[in-house]
């Protein structure tokens, strides 16, 4: 059976997050949910993570902050203003203020004193462009540069100026410690400009003894110069590619994607490509020639997962978004060979890098039909997984949560399980379990990478053979 490497991010809404529908979802190809705080309170969230629960436990589940976010106070009138080219438009500070009549303010007090002249302000992903001419005391004057409507809470993006807002907000953290205390898996911080703002979120794990890992979301200018510092300092990284493309020029959109898998992949961190992937699907049957093109290439650029938002969240047709992502997965990765001559950055433990480019190269040569590996922390499947083995890789997890840690990283399955007394029970063991998944048969190779010195030890052998001999 060949089976789907690429993993598949679906985002659920508290409006649709019955059992029924998660499980439909995880049968066409799902890996992980998201549940984007943005749009949930911690009651409707809790829903969607007890139901995925009841679904599976190999299901890993990721929690989306806000971050730090500038957006546009209530307006008044509710529908907003029109504006068009030539118009002034002021800006000042007052979190408190009602915006409207072409005065404008922002849930940020230091607006006005962070921006400069000079600068373009847009309003609502860009559908509105101000330019900064002039700074009179706190208040800023905009010339408008394109026809439409001001409305109110529309968020704002200054691209090129750094704005010193927190990075987690009250609520931020309010979702952070619910989601430790109900054991998720992933957070996925918005807006992550540079290291010291990864501090703060680590800091929040570190005070409760947690274990979940944070994945970056790279949405501006800044995100992207201070990659290499990010990437440092977190799991995994997300190329959010909505607000990006708002900050930074469209054209250089997909350079950027392809320079942050390759640092990814070099450093065997999980990288999730988002945002309107298959957008047209929200309200159609079947995607477009080139969201076909754009989930293929992401997948040919060596991505680990790929998102879905409104497709799933609260579009017309989400087990079809999940089953045309699954399907493109499955037909573009039979084009796929192994990375055995990547060059693996910040390895820590050399001798499980080694022996898993070992094994991967003996994919290339002898008919093995999967890889098997056991670990502690989920390191030696990110080093297999790194190698882009044309096989499965089957990760005996000794810890659940590592279990679903690993449904972010390509081609990795795993299982749950307590060690075993010795190597040759580890063996037995785990080739058993695949044989009684059908996930192999008896006269099939494959290999085995795994340690003989206890868990704690990391991976110190390699057995190359076939299931009948090892379960024998």
């Amino acid at each position: 059976m060949v089976e789907k490497k690429t993993k598949i991010v679906c985002t659920v809404s508290d409006r649709n997050c019955s059992p029924e529908f998660i499980e439909s979802l995880y049968k066409e190809g799902m890996n992980v949910v998201r549940i984007n705080s943005a749009h949930t309170t911690l009651e409707s969230s809790l829903e969607i993570v007890k139901n995925v629960r009841k679904v599976s436990d190999k299901i890993a589940i990721l929690i989306d902050t806000k971050g730090p976010e500038i957006r546009l106070t209530e307006m008044n009138p509710p529908e907003g203003f029109p504006v068009k080219k030539g118009d002034m438009v002021y800006f000042a500070d007052n979190v408190k203020g009602i915006s409207g009549n072409f005065l404008l303010y922002t849930n940020y007090e230091e607006f006005t004193k962070d921006v400069p002249v000079g600068a373009n302000i847009l309003i609502d992903d860009g559908e509105i462009k101000l330019t900064v001419t002039e700074k009179k005391g706190r208040k800023l004057c905009c010339i408008v540069d394109n026809d439409g409507v001001i409305k109110g809470k529309k968020s704002l993006n200054v691209p090129d100026v750094s704005i010193k807002l927190a990075s987690v907000t009250a609520k931020d953290r309010e979702f952070i410690i619910w989601a430790i205390e109900n054991d998720l898996d992933f957070v996925a911080h918005s807006f992550v400009r540079n290291k010291s703002d990864l501090m703060e979120v680590n800091n929040i794990l570190k005070e409760y003894n947690s274990h979940l890992k944070i994945i970056s979301k790279i949405e501006n200018r800044e995100g992207v110069d201070n990659i290499d510092e990010i990437l440092e300092n977190c799991y995994g990284i997300m190329v959010a590619r909505g607000d990006l493309g708002v900050e930074i020029e469209a054209e250089k959109i997909p350079v950027i994607q392809r320079s942050i898998i390759k640092k990814c992949h070099a450093r065997k961190k999980p990288v999730i490509i988002a945002t309107q992937m298959l957008h047209t699907m929200i309200d159609n049957p079947r995607p477009t020639r080139a969201e076909v093109s754009d989930v293929a290439n992401a997948i040919f650029q060596s991505t680990d997962a790929i998102m879905l938002s409104g497709e799933t969240a609260n579009g017309k047709y989400p087990l079809e978004a999940v089953r045309t992502m699954s399907d493109i997965a499955l037909e573009i990765e039979q084009n796929i060979r192994p990375y055995v001559e990547l060059k693996i950055k910040d390895v820590t433990w050399p001798t499980a890098e080694v022996l898993a480019r070992t094994l991967v190269y003996a994919t290339c040569h002898l008919p093995i039909k999967a890889i098997v590996i056991d670990t502690m922390t989920g390191r030696t499947g990110r080093y297999v997984s790194a190698f882009r083995p044309n096989v499965p890789i089957y990760a005996k997890c000794y810890k659940p949560y590592v279990m679903r840690e690993l449904a972010l990283s390509f081609g990795v399955y795993s299982y749950f399980m307590s060690p075993a007394p010795s190597k040759d029970d580890f063996v037995k063991e785990a080739a058993q379990t695949l044989l009684n998944d059908k996930r192999v048969c008896k006269e099939d190779m494959i290999g085995v990478l795994a340690g003989s010195f206890g868990v704690q030890a990391g991976a110190s052998f390699i057995e190359v053979s076939t299931v009948k001999n090892m379960v024998s």
